[in-house]
């Protein structure tokens, strides 16, 4: 799964439009519309709704949810899921905070992006399941997915997949012109201008200006430009570590050291293939969409850590998601149980990663069989090892917005103007902060610069 519903994250454009309606839905289900608020429960309530079995309604647009569906019914055969896919990422979420606004016709569980998670979990929409004594998986999971389903001291969801980040680089590619893998970003700056001399048409990257991909690099660099507390809000896009990105990232802005072919376009796919893109920063998702997509460069690419600053591991995460439990639900208990069974129990894990999931659990991240995976592709690396060690070196603390699908809607109108003009970051970056303030604070929110 991660392979797809992570370049799918990559690619969400929200238009302005559905984010207003989700986020000025958001605030107007904190007083309203929040469905059933079951505040206790236990365990053993989970154990014996699972028993007594039921019906429950589950929404998700994964590749893996049918499969692993019909396993759990297979063990729970008195539960009865439903499985909804109510569309991909910024569609289902309008229709869940619609549902949610009107106070019925909410799934009891859906599967939410962590970007878009605290929006949800604002309008107090979310089950905490640390009722059900969820809290003690924590060491089930790696740090940044398990932060990222912890909002304002509430466990509100489990994670699926993750996306600690890498660096896919094409091994053919930098033997050619003699180019060693870069370890820092003066390193990756280096190789970019050694590269686009030796071939004018050929650039270190791909980066037309993608939300997504600027808050993974900022939180890499230890930004932490959003600070979120209820309704309060504090944006700093000048921050010390949005500066350190845009210190490096500006070089090869400016420079026009980079790839303007829009991600995920058939001009970019053949752009990985012929090697005028010589890497990708992004998510450990991203092996499936090479093997499919670019078959013609089989056996080219690799995959090494994510440069640092100081050469020290360091690292964020670019997609991800999990599942959440609805208020709406009339049994929290029998949506809780599932839950757990989808995001913890080995049965359902392995389905999710055949379907080429990435996961956030701890055990399989460690497994032997997962870390002695060769891929063809990759020319028989055994490129887990070093993705999983990525997602030991997730740093903890970020925060998104509570309005962040709305935020990201916008980016292309400050930030994206930047990189159009091949100028500073930091005065997109500027520009996108006073936006993401005057609309916050005409949502109802309280929010601030610094």
């Amino acid at each position: 799964m991660k392979r797809i519903l992570r370049s799918r994250s990559l690619r969400r454009v929200a238009t302005a439009i559905v984010a207003t309606a989700v986020v000025g839905a958001s605030l107007a289900a904190c007083s309203s519309g929040s469905g059933s608020d079951s505040a206790s429960g236990s365990s053993s309530d989970v154990d014996a709704a699972l028993k007594a079995g039921g019906e429950i309604t589950y929404w998700s647009w994964t590749p893996s949810a049918e499969a692993q569906v019909a396993a759990f019914e297979k063990a729970y055969p008195k539960v009865k899921v439903n499985l909804v896919n109510a569309g991909t990422n910024t569609t289902e979420y309008t229709k869940l905070q619609n549902a949610i606004k009107a106070g019925s016709g909410a799934p009891d569980v859906a599967q939410v992006e962590y970007y878009a998670i605290p929006q949800f979990a604002l309008s107090d929409s979310l089950v905490d399941l640390t009722q059900f004594g969820f809290d003690k998986l924590k060491d089930d999971y790696t740090a940044g997915p398990w932060s990222s389903v912890n909002v304002g001291g509430k466990l509100v969801g489990l994670p699926q997949d993750s996306g600690p980040m890498a660096m896919f680089y094409n091994k053919t590619v930098f033997d050619k012109y003699g180019i060693a893998v870069p370890t820092t970003w003066d390193e990756y700056v280096a190789a970019a201008q050694t590269l686009h001399a030796a071939d004018p048409n050929a650039y270190i990257t791909s980066d037309s200006g993608d939300s997504g991909f600027t808050t993974s690099m900022i939180w890499q660099a230890g930004g932490r430009p959003f600070s979120v507390d209820g309704t309060k809000v504090t944006v700093n896009l000048q921050d010390a570590g949005t500066k350190k990105w845009t210190s490096t990232w500006n070089k090869l802005v400016e420079g026009k050291l980079l790839s303007s072919v829009p991600g995920w376009s058939d001009e970019w796919y053949k752009a990985l293939g012929n090697g005028s893109i010589a890497t990708l920063i992004t998510g450990a998702w991203m092996p499936g969409t090479l093997e499919s997509s670019v078959t013609e460069a089989s056996g080219q690419w690799r995959v090494a850590p994510i440069p640092t600053y100081d050469g020290k591991p360091a690292n964020a995460e670019n997609g991800g998601g999990g599942q959440v439990v609805l208020k709406q639900s009339k049994n929290q208990a029998l949506a809780a149980g599932f839950l757990k069974w989808l995001n913890n129990d080995p049965e359902s894990i392995s389905v999710f990663l055949k379907s080429g999931g990435f996961p956030s659990t701890t055990k399989d991240l460690s497994s032997d069989a997962f870390l002695a995976d060769a891929p063809e592709y990759f020319g028989g690396q055994k490129i887990n090892q070093v993705l999983a060690d990525g997602a030991k070196n997730v740093s903890t603390g970020w925060q998104y917005l509570p309005f962040q699908v709305y935020a990201n809607s916008i980016y292309a109108d400050s930030v994206g103007q930047s990189y159009a003009s091949n100028s500073d970051l930091n005065t997109g970056l500027q520009a996108w902060q006073k936006s993401i303030v005057d609309y916050g604070n005409k949502q109802g929110f309280s929010v601030t610069s610094k």
